[in-house]
């Protein structure tokens, strides 16, 4: 029973982490305006969440193994909750760079302690659910955003909403703290078998390069087009800031519901046919989008592409002791996460940066390139362990 519960307080807490994901690609189309910065800022903003995400999961098993996992998620969601509140009250670019710098770490810890506990103590279906909610806690976002952005015209209380939320969570997880204890012991346990296993010398294992250059651009996918994707409705489109916010929330929602139906699929697929089946519907949206098709056909473009992405991320994890064997898969793992913050931190800057050059119609294209660069990586590795 209290392992039923604790898995209830984690997805509770991986809808907390993705809340302000949307956040930022929802509001800048109105939030670039009124602090009157241009609008391949968000990339930078984007860039310091991102890398604080990166340090804090490099030294987040050290941290881990000395405060228990219970007590660095709780500091982590609060750690969250006051950027997300000083946010809100942010009124030029230099305070929000500020502020996104607590919102990237406390985002780390608490995606590398979630991760490597469920993979530590529950079934592997539960991974693919874990993410799921993940994609709940981002639509939640976006719909929390928009909707002040409709009724207030304003991004302050978007922010604001989501930090108290934040703040409650805390709450709830601090109370649920001794669930966490009760695990304390095998926890500690299995980190300190894991500690044995040194990271020199991984490179050299076949199919890891080709694993990090997939990991890398996933995220690279997943990130530009919620960050970017409302940027490029409301300028290249036309389409009002308020409907594009909408528009963005159904690609999470494609996300979510993608990953749900993805536990599902396991039975009968496995994580190779599932990852090739996302990939797939990932194209099918780009070419709609390429395409010379009527502005309310996109949204059900960012609704496949969601639905694309959503079972790769977890999969790929899933795939990761069948790629490289049990005994080496926490190690690797770690590697692979790190790379996934690698693209989460440098491709949506490089994306904004080339779109104030180019013009944001280049959109669909430069995730169509990556993509292209995924698919054949992801082949690669499948034919060295095959």
């Amino acid at each position: 029973m209290a392992g039923i519960l604790l898995l209830i307080v984690i997805y509770l807490s991986f809808i907390g982490l993705g809340l302000p994901d949307s956040l930022l690609g929802s509001a800048w189309p109105l939030l670039y305006k009124s602090l009157n910065t241009p609008v391949y800022y968000a990339g930078y903003i984007s860039m310091i969440i991102a890398g604080g995400t990166v340090i804090s999961s490099i030294f987040s098993e050290k941290i881990i193994r000395r405060f228990g996992t219970g007590i660095v998620v709780i500091i982590s969601v609060l750690m969250t909750a006051a950027a997300l509140v000083e946010f809100s009250f942010a009124h030029s670019f230099i305070i929000l760079c500020f502020c996104a710098v607590p919102l990237g770490l406390g985002a780390g810890s608490i995606d590398a302690a979630l991760n490597n506990y469920v993979a530590l103590h529950y079934k592997a279906k539960h991974m693919n659910w874990l993410h799921c909610f993940w994609g709940v806690g981002v639509s939640i976002g976006t719909v929390i955003m928009a909707s002040f952005l409709i009724r207030m015209n304003s991004w302050n209380w978007g922010y604001r909403t989501v930090g108290i939320i934040q703040l409650i969570l805390a709450a709830v997880l601090f109370i649920t703290l001794p669930l966490w204890e009760k695990n304390k012991l095998q926890n500690v346990s299995e980190q300190e078998k894991q500690q044995a296993i040194k990271l020199t010398g991984l490179f050299g294992i076949p199919g890891l390069k080709q694993m990090l250059i997939t990991f890398f651009c996933y995220c690279a996918i997943e990130t530009v087009t919620g960050l970017w994707g409302s940027t490029y409705l409301v300028i290249e489109k036309h389409i009002p800031p308020e409907i594009a916010a909408q528009w963005i929330a159904l690609y999470y929602a494609g996300i979510t519901f993608g990953r749900f139906v993805s536990g599902f699929l396991t039975v009968k697929l496995n994580n190779r046919q599932i990852v090739r089946l996302g990939q797939g519907f990932i194209a099918a949206g780009i070419v709609v989008l390429l395409l010379p098709f009527e502005a309310t056909i996109l949204l059900f473009a960012f609704f496949i592409i969601g639905l694309g992405c959503a079972p790769i991320y977890p999969s790929l994890l899933h795939e990761t002791p069948e790629n490289f064997g049990k005994t080496r898969s926490q190690a690797i793992m770690g590697i692979q996460m790190a790379s996934a913050y690698t693209g989460t931190t440098l491709m949506p800057p490089l994306f904004g940066k080339i779109a104030s050059y180019t013009g944001f119609n280049i959109f669909p294209l430069f995730i169509g390139i990556i993509l292209i660069i995924k698919i054949i990586m992801t082949e690669l590795i499948n034919r060295k362990h095959s």
